[in-house]
């Protein structure tokens, strides 16, 4: 394992901001590997820890395959971390959508530059991602339908869902994207959690990501072949939205099994604890996301469902 400085910003007011990755094996370029993107994301940064742990071990135990290297970059936001901003600190811009980066830019774009010189060319691209909306995920691997994908791939991450996402223009400057148009099979997978660790989906991802490298034949490691996933594209997710203004009262979460017509949740009236609304299932599935924060708007996404078939 070599580890190298990528990236290395001055800095008025503390050290330099300095952006690490850790390389194992040697050859082709076959599988990159980025952890935390926002200050958030201390579930992505816990889970490419232990994917640099498992692969010292695997590196000295002569594991990695002739021919192949690996790069990880566990974070590329700790300035922000430091202080709990979700994005970069100076500014409040979002990093991960300032791809592939401009090394004469704003700081998000030269970081993201440095991060993309990096790490594209790979055959690869695995990135730990979160979402927008604050709630609980199935973990999954999401893909982004560039026209350049490959969804048999992403089957062997072994995750209960392979969650397929038509881009739309924003989507344009993402990490994921921008590997795939520079001609990487890139993969976004989604631990579930995000700004507070769950070991249980962190093991469930790293132990994913250890599966692909094993089932495409750039490492050696004995593994179950985890889930059988489906295949979803994101459009056909049922979304379920809160009618009315109040306090989150949920019955079911992620993961859970529902039957069209089942009361899921309710809307309660935060001064008499009142049932505003009552909220049942559109049609039977599992629950795919669900709302995290106890109060809510009208018209709030309080839970996508993946219909059974």
């Amino acid at each position: 394992m070599k580890k190298e400085l990528i990236f290395d910003l001055k800095s008025p007011y503390r050290n330099n901001f300095q952006i690490y990755a850790f390389r194992f094996g040697n050859g082709r370029p076959s599988a990159a590997i980025v952890g935390a993107m926002r200050g958030d994301e201390a579930q992505q940064q816990f889970i490419c820890s232990q994917v640099v742990k498992n692969l010292i071990g695997i590196e000295q135990r002569g594991l990695i395959r002739e021919g192949h290297e690996i790069l990880v970059i566990p974070s590329a936001n700790h300035f922000s971390m430091n202080i709990n901003t979700r994005f970069w600190a100076m500014d409040n811009t979002d990093g991960n959508r300032m791809f592939p980066g401009y090394d004469k830019g704003e700081t998000t774009q030269r970081i993201a530059a440095a991060l993309f010189e990096a790490v594209k060319g790979y055959q690869f691209g695995i990135q730990l991602a979160s979402f927008y909306l604050h709630g609980d995920f199935i973990p999954h691997v999401r893909v982004l339908d560039t026209g350049y994908q490959d969804m048999e791939a992403a089957k062997t991450f072994g995750m209960p869902y392979v969650l397929l996402r038509d881009p739309v223009s924003f989507d344009t400057t993402l990490l994921n994207y921008n590997w795939q148009i520079f001609g990487t099979q890139a993969y976004s997978v989604y631990s579930g959690y995000t700004d507070a660790v769950n070991k249980r989906s962190a093991k469930l991802s790293w132990k994913a990501i250890l599966r692909f490298l094993h089932k495409n034949k750039i490492i050696t490691y004995h593994i179950h072949d985890g889930y059988n996933p489906a295949i979803v594209n994101e459009k056909d997710l049922y979304s379920v939205t809160s009618t009315r203004g109040g306090i989150l009262y949920q019955r079911r979460w992620a993961g859970d099994d529902v039957k069209r017509g089942d009361l899921i949740a309710k809307i309660l009236d935060p001064y008499d604890g009142s049932t505003l609304s009552e909220i049942t299932a559109p049609v039977s599935g599992e629950l795919f996301f669900s709302h995290q924060k106890p109060l809510v708007s009208q018209n709030t996404l309080i839970y996508r469902i993946a219909e059974y078939s």
